[in-house]
């Protein structure tokens, strides 16, 4: 299942900052989507690998759905398996801290996962990417093929995740 067109995270704004969250429900054990999310030949059909040694703190990390690219370092702020992944991503853009919270009952797994975004905070590219990113996830949980295409995504979703205004005093 895609959802290309229908805008499924949202951007929030509060005295915590500004941040970017998707929730999504999986119809498997929370150790089933843990391991979609942190283990490589299951991240590698969603997202990309890494490598290196977790309990450094930090691994290299390829984002190899998106064609021939060199691994960043990632430094993983928190883990708790199942239930918490908190990392922070380099990117050309600076950090990108992201957390990824896994929520069990009766066998199907709740997925929260928040981009914390910076200044001039923009999600106009971030949250189609991400959406993407999150329905090759389901997929791979689900085991179908994840969508290959972007393109479908953006421009589509570019103005669907705006950050609101800042409260006046």
């Amino acid at each position: 299942m895609t959802t290309a067109t229908t805008p499924l995270g949202r951007v929030l704004r509060d005295r915590d900052g500004v941040r970017l969250q998707f929730v999504r429900t999986f119809d498997a054990p929370v150790e089933d989507v843990w391991s979609a999310l942190t283990e490589p030949d299951r991240m590698e059909r969603w997202i990309g690998t890494w490598t290196g040694d977790p309990a450094s703190g930090n691994v290299l990390f390829a984002m190899t759905s998106e064609g021939d690219v060199q691994p960043e370092p990632v430094r993983i702020v928190r883990c708790e398996p199942p239930h918490v992944l908190q990392l922070e991503m380099a990117t050309g853009d600076g950090p990108w801290p992201v957390t990824a919270t896994l929520r069990e009952q009766s066998g199907r797994t709740e997925l929260t996962f928040v981009h914390e975004l910076a200044e001039p905070y923009d999600a106009s590219a971030i949250g189609p990417g991400w959406q993407y990113y999150l329905d090759r996830l389901d997929a791979t949980v689900r085991g179908a093929e994840p969508a290959a295409d972007f393109e479908p995504y953006y421009p589509a979703l570019k103005d669907a995740y705006p950050v609101p205004e800042a409260a006046t005093p």
